[in-house]
């Protein structure tokens, strides 16, 4: 249990983050695209940034492992 692990500076490079997100914070041109929607979930990367949206929190996981990412749900 006290292993010690060198995560190594390459570690997490492939890392995205999966989180819910409410559709009324997106801009007005996505929301438009889904009428009748109440949340998205959107992939991260490390730095923050949205790379995609999508339907629904399984389909975020596979978009992620079918592009070789790791996928981490965030809270």
């Amino acid at each position: 249990m006290n292993t010690k692990y060198d995560f190594g500076p390459d570690m997490g490079q492939n890392t995205v983050y999966i989180r819910r997100v409410a559709v009324s914070t997106l801009p007005q041109e996505v929301r438009d695209q889904v009428q009748g929607v109440d949340s998205l979930y959107a992939v991260h990367d490390a730095a923050g940034e949205r790379l995609a949206l999508v339907k629904d929190r399984g389909l975020a996981f596979m978009l992620a492992r079918q592009n070789e990412l790791s996928p981490v749900s965030v809270h």
